[in-house]
């Protein structure tokens, strides 16, 4: 009889609680840009070799393929060109670059509640990447991605909490010319969000014409400069250690309207990289200053994320391989040397190698996701709904991440330590009084701060209730749950100048 009366008590205090939460105020346990850090492959002694090592390539082996506008402004700022045409950067010049370079910035959102700082030891998860194929929600094969997808991901990520930018995800191959590609990207992402984005320019000459509609959508010339709301997404080296004239234009043209720099260093261990992991980091390292170079020659201080991102390639076939121990040490430890260096860091995780939503996905995203995210990286790409190695594009793989993210984010967490989590007063008043937790406040508030709990998507059921709800695996779930959402989710965010956008630009959605 006392057992019985003590779990009477005991389920009392279970739905007490549970009343008590359905009213408690939201809290997150989970927010976005939380501090990392917690994570160092590298000791300090590791990081000075790899730096020393990447100033040295600068300054001996040097940089290929200059553009020669960008070879006399270098020159004119201490670096040196060889008679091989190659431009040689002093370890001095380096050094002083790293110094006056730009350390944060705002990254604003149409909406403020968006704006996010890049830079510190806060860490973000973002989208990323130019799949040409996307994983279709009907028949689960893949197939030609469309500008409609791109648009489908965009409204998508936007009605997800732990996407704090969204980049184009995947590329519309049912749009053949270059400039109309650029323009109708750009145009589905500030049609299906307000969240930063970031876009890729192919050519210098779509820079101006993408500006300028961003500013009629913010309303009016020059808008877009007060608060730059889209990062462009350049890859100005060509590994190994040439740079690229077409990214360079581009770049020149980005900064002549204040278009912040995401500067991709994408290097491949064995192919274009060196196949050793410090020899990697370090040569990546080198290409990754000297697009740092690149626009602080012409621009000190100019927002720039400092983007190594080492990929790796399995070297018995010469595929890409998106995920693995391998490509998260690479790209944990690079976010380590960027931050070491006080530069707001870039990196890239979470880029399945699987082709289904399955184990494979879990087991790649969750594992690279995390240790880049408690290595502090500031701005991680490709974070969402990247399958296929960077071929495909998944709607459930996005839904699916951002709930994987909560658990990254409340990891990156961590524990608070205080009189208050301690909880004395809470052990001594169970211990003294019901025997049990369950219900008291110090239950409650921790339950609300300290606990993420999962939403439909992941299964806590118990078996039979699991079978008897048709054992619905967590692809099946994620694909209802993203025909709701894209159901229900139509924002159109410049229906106030969307008839003035069409009249000047071939919009095709």
């Amino acid at each position: 009889m006392p057992r019985r009366t003590r779990k009477k008590g005991q389920l009392s205090a279970r739905q007490a609680m549970h009343a008590k939460r359905a009213v408690a105020p939201e809290i997150n346990p989970c927010p976005a840009g939380v501090p990392g850090g917690q994570y160092q492959p590298l000791t300090e002694s590791d990081i000075k070799q790899i730096v020393a090592n990447g100033f040295k390539i600068l300054a001996e082996i040097g940089m290929g393929d200059v553009p020669q506008a960008l070879s006399d402004q270098a020159v004119s700022k201490g670096a040196q060109l060889g008679s091989n045409g190659r431009l040689y950067y002093p370890q001095s010049m380096v050094e002083d670059t790293i110094a006056g370079a730009c350390k944060s910035f705002e990254l604003f959102g149409r909406d403020p509640k968006h704006d996010i700082t890049v830079g510190g030891d806060s860490v973000y998860f973002g989208t990323g990447g130019a799949a040409v194929q996307t994983l279709d929600l009907d028949t689960h094969s893949y197939r030609a991605a469309t500008l409609k997808d791109l648009y489908d991901f965009t409204r998508l990520a936007d009605s997800l909490t732990n996407i704090s930018w969204f980049t184009r995800c995947c590329v519309a191959t049912d749009i053949a010319d270059i400039k109309e590609l650029d323009i109708n990207t750009a145009y589905a992402l500030i049609k299906g969000t307000t969240k930063p984005i970031g876009t890729s320019f192919t050519v210098a000459d779509t820079v101006d014409p993408i500006i300028d509609m961003f500013d009629i959508a913010l309303g009016g010339r020059g808008k877009f400069r007060e608060r730059p709301f889209c990062k462009a997404h350049i890859s100005p080296v060509i590994s190994p250690l040439r740079y690229g004239d077409d990214a360079f234009e581009v770049a020149l043209a980005c900064m002549n309207r204040g278009v912040p720099l995401n500067n991709i260093i994408a290097a491949q261990s064995g192919a274009t990289s060196p196949a050793t992991l410090a020899g990697m980091l370090s040569c990546t390292l080198a290409e990754t200053l000297a697009a740092l170079l690149m626009v602080n020659v012409y621009s000190p201080g100019y927002p720039m994320i400092f983007s190594n991102w080492p990929f790796v390639i399995d070297l018995r076939t010469g595929s890409f391989c998106g995920s693995g121990g391998e490509i998260t040490l690479l790209n944990a430890a690079s976010a380590q040397i960027s931050n070491w260096l006080g530069l707001p860091s870039g990196s890239a995780s979470s880029m399945s190698d699987s082709k289904a939503v399955d184990a494979q996905m879990g087991m790649e995203k969750s594992m690279s996701s995390l240790g880049v995210g408690l290595a502090g990286c500031n701005m991680i790409y490709e974070s969402s709904g990247m399958m296929a190695s960077l071929l495909g594009a998944s709607f459930e793989a996005m839904l699916i991440d951002d709930e994987m993210l909560s658990q990254v984010y409340r990891t990156i967490r961590g524990i608070e330590v205080n009189e208050e989590t301690l909880g004395f007063e809470a052990i001594k008043e169970a211990v003294n009084g019901e025997g049990h937790f369950l219900g008291s406040q110090h239950t409650m508030n921790a339950m609300q701060r300290d606990y993420f709990w999962p939403s439909t998507l992941t299964d806590r059921q118990q078996p039979a209730a699991w079978e008897e709800g048709g054992k619905q695996d967590m692809w099946q779930r994620a694909n209802t749950k993203v025909r709701e959402i894209l159901q229900s989710h139509q924002p159109d965010y410049i229906s106030h100048v969307d008839e003035k956008i069409k009249n000047a630009y071939p919009i095709l959605l």
